[in-house]
């Protein structure tokens, strides 16, 4: 007989202690060992999480009425930029957006908050009868923000590129530093670790799904920006190149350090670096089928970032297996891979997600909309890639 369990059962066993969860690379290995429905009889919970650089994020933040009341009109926190545009206290900082170099930016001020360290805010208004402020200069700390959250459009990626330059000079881009002929490959994802890669059709997450975010309680809000599940897909169900992003929202002041890190790209500017994990409800059988994928079933186009184009030509697909091995082959030429993502972060943030369901901290939600999927995109919507 299939095996079939509800969210709410789920929860149910949380509850009582005694829910059964693996992480992604745990559930990886007991199907090769015991087979997909022996698994999925025992398993409730598959608990996924990744940490790589996540650039497309930022934080809302509302600093409080100043007296005399100011309307923001620009704010500079450490000397990177927010915006202004959407109240009279309102800001959000963009984790790429710069500072006075390309070495800090957003990242590294949304760090510093979650860290509990000072921040230098300093704004000019524009007045009003309302809002006679015309400048505001303090220092802040996050537990002195009335609300301070990120909300982060496009994080997650279901899948990415590998990059690599066939040109004659190093190049600076959101991969890092690609070296001349070849010298190097750098892929993004962490490959059948990735939360996404364990759900391929995304039929265990939704809009509304409760996850692991940045050491905090975070939720899926929506679709990420360049989302596109209409990707191609090999056999088993995986997309071949980047597919399906997430828009996710959480508590900045529940978050911690370790797990919310400013960096940034040398000659390319500032990013986040961030611990996401998302709880995979072992409904059916499918659940467990989709998430025993392994690196060796994965692929991941290879782009020649040294066309300057928004359609660049690709060497191929390659596998994560071979990846991760250390080293491809395009062309008859031995090529170095390194990866953004860590593997060891990525496998302790989901270690901390299974802990916190197995303990009784986390419950599942059931979601409250599904996320688009197999929808064409326009061509301008479509990712850059060849």
């Amino acid at each position: 007989m299939a095996t079939e369990r509800s969210i709410d059962e789920i929860n149910a066993k949380i509850r009582r202690g005694t829910v059964r969860v693996l992480t992604a690379a745990e559930l990886k290995a007991a199907v090769r060992a015991a087979g997909v429905a022996a698994v999925a009889a025992e398993v409730d919970v598959i608990a996924t999480g990744t940490f790589e650089p996540m650039e497309s994020s930022g934080a809302i933040l509302n600093i409080g009425h100043t007296d005399p009341p100011i309307r923001l009109a620009k704010a500079w926190l450490n000397g990177v930029e927010a915006y202004c545009g959407f109240g009279a206290v309102d800001l959000y900082l963009g984790a790429a957006q710069m500072g006075e170099s390309l070495d800090y930016g957003g990242g590294h001020v949304i760090a510093e908050l979650v860290a509990g360290r000072a921040v230098r805010l300093r704004a000019t208004g524009l007045p009003a009868d309302c809002y006679p402020r015309r400048e505001y200069e303090c220092q802040v700390q996050l537990d002195g923000i009335n609300q301070a959250y990120l909300f982060n459009p496009r994080n997650a990626y279901q899948n990415f590129i590998v990059g690599v330059n066939g040109g004659d000079r190093p190049l600076y881009t959101y991969l890092g530093t690609l070296q001349p002929r070849l010298g190097n490959a750098v892929y993004a994802s962490v490959g059948a670790l990735s939360p996404l890669l364990n759900d391929a059709h995304l039929r265990s997450v939704g809009i509304g799904t409760r996850i692991f975010l940045g050491g905090g309680i975070g939720y899926i809000a929506w679709e990420g920006t360049q989302h596109f599940s209409s990707q191609r897909r090999l056999p088993n169900g995986s997309p071949v190149g980047p597919a399906a992003t997430l828009a996710l929202i959480g508590d900045l002041k529940q978050m911690d350090p370790f797990w919310v890190r400013g960096c940034r790209f040398y000659n390319y500017g500032p990013s986040l670096m961030l611990g996401v994990g998302i709880p995979l409800p072992v409904t059916d059988e499918a659940v467990v089928a989709a998430a025993s994928l392994a690196d060796g079933d994965l692929v991941a186009p290879v782009i020649d970032f040294s066309i300057p184009r928004r359609v660049r030509p690709t060497f191929g697909l390659v596998s994560y297996a071979q990846l991760k091995s250390g080293q491809i082959i395009i062309e008859g030429q031995k090529v170095r891979t390194a990866p953004l993502a860590s593997t060891a972060l990525s496998l302790r943030v989901a270690q901390v997600l299974k802990e916190w369901i197995a303990s009784g901290r986390f419950e599942l939600t059931r979601p409250v909309a599904s996320l688009p999927a197999e929808r064409p995109l326009l061509a301008q919507e479509r990712p850059l890639l060849g």
